[in-house]
């Protein structure tokens, strides 16, 4: 074979290629406009280690708390054993502490709301330094507007106000209505007549005569005079409301003697009352308190309350079933009565957050000074909503005294599973007979018990009652029994 010059060989191959014509197929790419386009911008969020942070359960069987206050905002750094907020059960206040070191996240509830126990209460990021973005990320996540339903519900109450519109019909409109057309009539009538109607301001002419040729007589002129007389109507006045109605939500305290009073609607309540000689009692207080401001030192002044105490925990030796629980919570066909071997009296407290019982443990081993001390002591927690779960907690048997505020006879309700409750009213002077027959002044107070019929009896009760009757009538039997 004849070999080809290259350069012939390279022109044929590109004349080749230049002469044929591939096959292809043409794609017409849509036109979008471009205020169409969706445009959005991506940023990577924050990598963090969050926690929630559960409510644990503080005791005595609590399911949930109110929020009283915060220590801490979203994006504050603590640490461990820091405050977070302080909560108000049915009982007491208690401070919740974290138990991480980290940076506040999100709450999960505002002051005032109820918390569940078991659930989130806030979020804690527990892996690094808060950055300015999350700072700024939290700040948008927590902050809701609330200045539109304010002025929303401030415009829905401009609009109810201003449909409160009171119709009335004017005066005039109403006496014209009522006032008959003028009819001319004979105007014959003597002279008398005449005058009497000048007198009652009546217009002869719209009178019709009841005498002979329709003359006008007296008594036509006051019948039609008396006809004419109609009552003023009142003029409406205005009544501004005085206030708008209001709802008050139960605080945790309110909430638990609600549920507690419910439930000691079941008990089988029985009074018994009697009344008390104060006599003797008053002077030997006013003798050791006069005796105790002259000492030095430091004395708790004594009230009747701890000499009340101690004498029901005296006679509660001799009557134990009245010191007692029912338990019927295992069979409700066989329920048994447990008999309390401390003394734990309970006393209700008058305070701003609502009714309060500590307890004063083992009385039967206080003195009556010790007594005065721990209701002192205990009063003051109430007062300051300081009083432990341990305060509140535990007793056998209940007084309360209303005799501080004022009243002299009360029906007390029993606090279940207790079966007995003392009410002491104010004491008051009263006249009474000396055994000369002599009328002598008297400081007298009423004792108001209930029980539980289901397991006292009345005469059970009745010797009970007059046993500490008998104590505080004679203090030095009292003193014989002190330990």
């Amino acid at each position: 074979m004849a070999r080809r010059p290259l350069r012939s060989v390279l022109g044929s191959l590109f004349q080749d290629s230049t002469q044929q014509t591939l096959p292809c197929r043409r794609f017409k790419t849509p036109s979008i406009p471009r205020q169409h386009i969706p445009r959005s911008f991506h940023s990577s969020a924050h990598l963090a280690v969050v926690k929630p942070y559960l409510l644990a359960d503080i005791g005595e069987g609590i399911t949930e708390c109110q929020i009283i206050q915060w220590f801490v905002q979203p994006g504050a750094r603590v640490a461990q054993f820091d405050k977070i907020c302080e909560v108000q059960s049915d009982k007491a206040a208690v401070e919740i502490t974290s138990r991480f070191d980290g940076v506040i996240k999100k709450l999960y509830h505002e002051t005032d709301d109820m918390a569940k126990v078991g659930k989130p209460l806030v979020d804690i990021d527990i892996q690094s330094d808060i950055s300015p973005e999350d700072e700024a990320l939290l700040k948008t996540q927590e902050e809701q507007p609330k200045e539109k339903t304010q002025e929303q519900e401030k415009g829905n109450r401009a609009i109810q106000r201003s449909k409160t519109v009171i119709h009335t019909s004017e005066p005039g409109d109403e006496q014209q209505t009522m006032k008959r057309p003028a009819r001319k009539h004979a105007t014959l009538a003597t002279p008398a007549v005449r005058h009497l109607t000048k007198e009652l301001d009546v217009d002869i002419e719209e009178i019709s005569g009841s005498g002979k040729d329709g003359r006008v007589l007296k008594d036509d002129v006051q019948k039609f005079a008396a006809s004419r007389t109609t009552p003023i109507p009142p003029v409406p006045q205005m009544v501004e409301p005085l206030g708008e109605d209001k709802t008050v939500s139960f605080t945790p305290i309110q909430r638990k003697m609600y549920e507690t009073m419910t439930k000691s609607l079941s008990i089988p309540h029985f009074l018994y009352s009697d009344s008390v000689d104060f006599t003797s009692l008053s002077k030997v207080r006013r003798a050791i308190n006069t005796h105790s401001a002259a000492s030095p030192g430091d004395h708790v002044k004594l009230s009747a309350l701890p000499f009340i105490i101690k004498a029901v925990s005296i006679s509660l030796t001799s009557f134990p079933s009245i010191n007692a629980h029912l338990d019927a919570s295992s069979d409700a066909s066989k329920p048994t009565l447990i008999h309390k071997a401390s003394h734990n009296i309970g006393f209700a407290v008058d305070t701003p957050q609502g009714l309060l019982v500590p307890v004063i443990r083992n009385v039967q081993s206080h003195s009556i000074s010790s007594l005065a001390a721990e209701i002192t002591r205990l009063s003051t927690a109430a007062r300051n909503n300081k009083l432990t779960m341990a305060d509140l907690s535990g007793a056998t048997f209940s007084i309360s005294n209303i005799g501080n505020i004022g009243g002299t006879t009360v029906a007390p309700v029993i606090v279940s599973p207790q079966v007995a409750i003392l009410g002491i009213g104010k004491a008051r002077a009263v006249p009474a007979f000396a055994e000369d027959g002599s009328i002598i002044r008297k400081e007298e107070c009423v004792f108001s018990w209930s029980a539980d019929h289901r397991v006292v009896d009345g005469a059970t009760l009745a010797r009970c009652a007059e046993s500490v009757r008998e104590y505080l009538e004679g203090t030095e039997r009292m003193l014989v029994k002190l330990r």
